[in-house]
Formats: C-alpha cells, sequence, structure tokens
C-alpha cells in the first residue's frame, strides 16, 4: 500500500485543486552580496526582464542592511523584496533585531521564517515560529514558512513524519485567515548547499504529502490556494523539471540567485 500511495503522490495532481497557482520564485541571498555586487545584479536583471511575461511572481530576500538599496533599485518593477528574519517580540531591550513592525515602515511583502539555518544555529523552536507568524500577519507581512528533514532523517525513512511535526507544531493551531496568507517552502536540509537536489519525484511525494496535511487540517480551499515551494540546490538545469510537478510551486533558491543570469533562467523555467 504504501509503494501504491507514494506512486501516486508522484505522478497524480492533488484531487481537490480548485485554482491556478502562481509560480513563485524566491531568492534567499542569506549572509552573501554587497553594495557594488547588488547595483550589478539589479541592472542586469532589470535588462532581462524588459520583455517579462509576467509567467510567476519574484522576490528577492537579502541582507538586512541592503533591504532600502534593493527596494529603491527595484522600484516600479514587478520584483517584491523581502525580509530573511524577523524578532519573536514586538519591541523592546532585543540588541540586534528587527521587528515586524520595522519590516511594515518598509512595506515588506514576505519575509522568511523557520529556514533550517535558524533552527539548527539559533536554536529556533515551534513555539517561536508561531511568535514571529502572528507579528507578521498583525503588519501585513506574509511568511515563508520552511520546513524539511536532515539526511539520517530521510534515510531512516522518518522525512514524512518530521516534516508533519514542524507544520503541525508551527501552523495546526493557527487561524485559518493567518493559514492563508502563509506560503510554505520545503527544504530537504541535505539538499541546501550541497549540490544534491532532491529528484523531482521525491519533491512532489513530499509537496503532494504538505498538500494532503493542509487539506485535513484547513479544508481543500486552503490546501488548494496555498503555494508550496522547493528549496535546496535548486539551479537553472534542474528548474524547468521541479517546477513542473504538480504540486512544486516554484522555489526558494539561495547560490541560483545571487547572479541576475541564473536567477531569469529560473524565471523563465516557470511554466
Amino acid at each position: 500500500m504504501k509503494a501504491i500511495s507514494t506512486i501516486l503522490r508522484i505522478f497524480v495532481p492533488y484531487k481537490k485543486r480548485i485554482v491556478m497557482r502562481r509560480k513563485l520564485v524566491a531568492g534567499n541571498w542569506k549572509m552573501n552580496q554587497d553594495t557594488a555586487g547588488i547595483k550589478t545584479f539589479a541592472s542586469e536583471l532589470k535588462s532581462n526582464l524588459v520583455d517579462f511575461d509576467g509567467r510567476a511572481d519574484m522576490l528577492i530576500c537579502p541582507p538586512f542592511v541592503y533591504l532600502p538599496l534593493l527596494q529603491e533599485l527595484f522600484a516600479g518593477t514587478a520584483v517584491a523584496i523581502g525580509a530573511q528574519n524577523v524578532a519573536s517580540e514586538e519591541k523592546g531591550a532585543y540588541t540586534g533585531e528587527v521587528s515586524a513592525a520595522m519590516l511594515k515602515d518598509l512595506a515588506l511583502p514576505y519575509c522568511i521564517i523557520g529556514h533550517s539555518e535558524r533552527r539548527q544555529y539559533y536554536h529556533e523552536s515551534d513555539e517561536l515560529l508561531v511568535k514571529k507568524i502572528q507579528l507578521l500577519f498583525t503588519n501585513g507581512i506574509k511568511p515563508v514558512f520552511c520546513c524539511g528533514e536532515m539526511l539520517p532523517e530521510r534515510e531512516a525513512g522518518n522525512h514524512f513524519n518530521i516534516v508533519q511535526s514542524q507544520l503541525e507544531g508551527a501552523l495546526w493551531n493557527l487561524p485559518e485567515e493567518i493559514m492563508t496568507t502563509i506560503t510554505i517552502a520545503y527544504e530537504p536540509v541535505w539538499a541546501i548547499g550541497t549540490g544534491v537536489t532532491a529528484t523531482p519525484a521525491q519533491a512532489q511525494e513530499m509537496h503532494a504529502f504538505i498538500r494532503e496535511l493542509i487539506e485535513k487540517r484547513f479544508g481543500s480551499d486552503v490546501s488548494a490556494n496555498i503555494r508550496i515551494l522547493y528549496g535546496g540546490s535548486v539551479t537553472p538545469d534542474n528548474a524547468t523539471e521541479l517546477f513542473s510537478m504538480a504540486d512544486i510551486d516554484g522555489g526558494l533558491v539561495g547560490g541560483a540567485s545571487l547572479k541576475a543570469e541564473s536567477f531569469t533562467k529560473l524565471i523563465n523555467s516557470c511554466q
């Protein structure tokens, strides 16, 4: 039965799909880039997008210090600028933190939360992520919520349980009005920055699993409309096949989003 279920997840489009979700290609720049590199990137990307046909939504999430610069350089274009993180507190004596209200001041539409690097290096818990989601919602910012298993967990066949636990721990008690603002990014930790990518079949299997879980908890309308991105060594060479899977709605991309040429190719990979 497990083998049959796996085959159905890979090859059968989600049975209760109601609408066509727009693809989203989001660049997570992490702690990379500088002013000169950003200006070159922006100039080249805007040149590449002169005849942009609107086939996908575009998002770039740079380090905090470069947010105003990116906003200025991409003003009046279809490229949205978002944040990589947000504080779990509203305001106060939290040295080095940036609040959701501050992100709202910059009119940012998106913020990444729950990335595996934040979970691993800064020990972010489900409870902390719930607080961040709620603060982002209050300030009109859409969370890009990351989830994904580590290599030993996949090798042990425990990857579905890990992802389900991450989703249930941070999202399951949210009201529907918040849930409908969330984009989920499935990023197997073993594929992030390693050059090893989940196969399209593996990625589709997990994306379909996630969508099924959401349907059971929040209903078919929410599950059919929520965007689920794939992240983990996405490149122009593998993007077309990944993005063509029934339940993969684009990508949260690291290294390949740092160069205008490769980012443009990722956008053009969306059908």
